[in-house]
This record gives structure tokens, C-alpha cells and sequence, in this order.
């Protein structure tokens, strides 16, 4: 077994033994094979429906890093990861992640998925999502630009 994809295994084996989440492991690497951060699934733990294994591993490497860009490190996960933590892994400038289970093997043990792949395809069915005073908001995001704030 590959050494990073066990020790993602193995922090989601702990995660269920601590009741903390679901069957969810992570690890983050560097390009000369150490360990930057370590992540299982912690939503019941912390009573936190965003502390998926891929997004606690992300906040860990970040803070050890001092940086919210985490470009030339690698990710392995115990599945392939969700929406939420794709969006995550994108954002933090990951290029390259490696997954055991797949989002099928989550989907048959009842984890859900499929509604929010379904949500991203039209189907807004699921979620009442509406724009509202966007004249007003907008002025925000025109003075962050006027002011050069960062894009990340």
C-alpha cells in the first residue's frame, strides 16, 4: 500500500474510533515526500459540516506553512473527494491529489454527494438560492478592486 495513502487511511480509522466523523483520511506532502499535514473527518467532533478530512488537512498545512497557497504539495485521501473539499483543494492551489474509495463507494454507504454534483448540473430543486441588493454589495467588491486587494 502507498505509504501516504495508508497513513490517510489510518487517520480516518482514528477519526472513528474518537467518533469524530466519517470514514475520512487525509494527508498533505511535500514535493520531497514529508508529511506538511494530517486530516480525518471531524464534523461530529466539531459540530462542523464543512471539517471534511481534505479541509481539516488543508487549514493544518496552511497554518504550518504560514500561507494560503499550497501550490507544489500533493494531497492523499482515503476517497475521492466531495464538492466542498474540490472546490478547497482548487482554491488552495493543489495540482495533484490521490484518492482510494471513490465517490460511488460513498454514495452506497449513504453519504450524499450526488444532490450537490446534481445542484452544480441545474438542479436548484434541492436549495431556494436568490439574488438580492446586488447594487449594494457590488460597491463592495468595486472598492476592494480600487484598492488592489489581493487576489487569491
Amino acid at each position: 500500500m502507498n505509504k501516504y495513502m495508508k497513513q490517510a487511511k489510518e487517520n480516518a480509522d482514528k477519526g472513528i474510533a474518537n467518533g469524530e466523523g466519517g470514514p475520512f483520511g487525509a494527508v498533505i506532502v511535500d514535493s520531497n515526500g514529508n508529511i506538511i499535514a494530517n486530516g480525518n473527518n471531524k464534523v461530529l467532533k466539531d459540530k462542523d459540516p464543512t471539517a471534511h478530512a481534505e479541509i481539516v488537512a488543508i487549514r493544518k498545512a496552511c497554518k504550518v506553512l504560514g500561507t494560503n497557497d499550497l501550490s507544489g504539495y500533493i494531497l492523499y485521501t482515503s476517497c475521492e473527494p466531495c464538492p466542498m473539499c474540490l472546490s478547497a483543494i482548487i482554491w488552495a492551489n493543489i495540482k495533484e491529489v490521490y484518492f482510494g474509495c471513490t465517490k460511488k463507494d460513498a454514495a452506497d454507504i449513504g453519504f450524499r454527494d450526488d444532490d450537490i454534483y446534481e445542484f452544480i448540473k441545474g438542479n436548484n430543486s434541492m436549495l431556494n438560492l436568490k439574488q438580492v441588493d446586488r447594487e449594494e454589495c457590488i460597491k463592495t467588491m468595486k472598492e476592494y478592486q480600487r484598492n488592489a486587494g489581493t487576489i487569491y
